[in-house]
């Protein structure tokens, strides 16, 4: 386990205010993408936490974890008396929380898709998932093309298609950057791995997304893991 150090300044800051700091509980940077989508939301708005990472694949990962949450997996936020853990529900938590953020988009229309397509990668693309896994350090041109790999990558670039020819009138999905964003990032440091091409206006969105300063912050982060995962040696 690896606890990041709060800083001092922010740490006084919130003591005075009466405030306690939320930890956000997750797992090794260079693979877990489902640590990836809060933690990115969290920095990318400005949202203070203390972070705890947990080793994966360690015989002692599933004692450290069950320590934060019964469901077995991280992410977890922990605020207060309250644990809520699953990426998406955490997202949602803090997008009421901090509703002068815009974690959302602000239209109705573009916030109801941003849900859907956030929605529709929690629950599916498992032929992306289980082919192409995420290892932000490794690059594999070429590999993991099953067909149901080839199908969630054509629904993926059709789900960006589309959101950005009607709502992505700035540089993201919605516009300004938002919880999709940080969903389909993980996603983004896939076709980086894989080197899946991508047609000119999507490739510049995926390079917009790394060069976001959270998910840049992010990516340095997991370069500098000297962990390695036995399916990835």
């Amino acid at each position: 386990m690896q606890d990041t150090e709060l800083d001092p300044v922010l740490s006084e800051t919130l003591q005075k205010a009466g405030r306690h700091l939320p930890t956000l509980v997750i797992a090794n940077k260079n693979y877990s993408s489902w640590s990836m989508r809060p933690w990115v939301a969290m920095v990318a708005f400005d949202i203070p936490f203390k972070e705890v990472r947990l080793l994966l694949d360690q015989a002692d990962t599933a004692a450290e974890i069950a320590r934060y949450t019964g469901s077995g997996r991280v992410p977890v936020l922990l605020d207060g008396d309250i644990a809520i853990w699953d990426s998406l529900s955490i997202c949602e938590y803090l997008a009421e929380q901090f509703p002068d953020r815009h974690l959302w988009p602000a239209r109705t229309d573009a916030r109801a898709i941003a849900r859907s397509i956030c929605a529709e990668m929690h629950s599916g693309f498992t032929g992306l998932r289980s082919a192409m896994s995420m290892d932000i350090r490794g690059r594999y041109p070429g590999q993991g093309r099953t067909a149901e790999a080839q199908a969630d990558i054509a629904r993926v670039c059709e789900i960006w298609e589309e959101c950005l020819s009607q709502f992505g009138h700035h540089d993201f999905l919605f516009g300004d950057f938002s919880i999709a964003d940080a969903f389909y990032a993980p996603v983004v440091m896939r076709f980086i791995s894989y080197q899946v091409p991508l047609a000119p206006a999507l490739q510049a969105y995926a390079d917009r997304v790394r060069e976001h300063p959270a998910v840049a912050r992010w990516i340095a982060e997991a370069l500098a893991e000297k962990e390695i995962l036995p399916d990835h040696k």
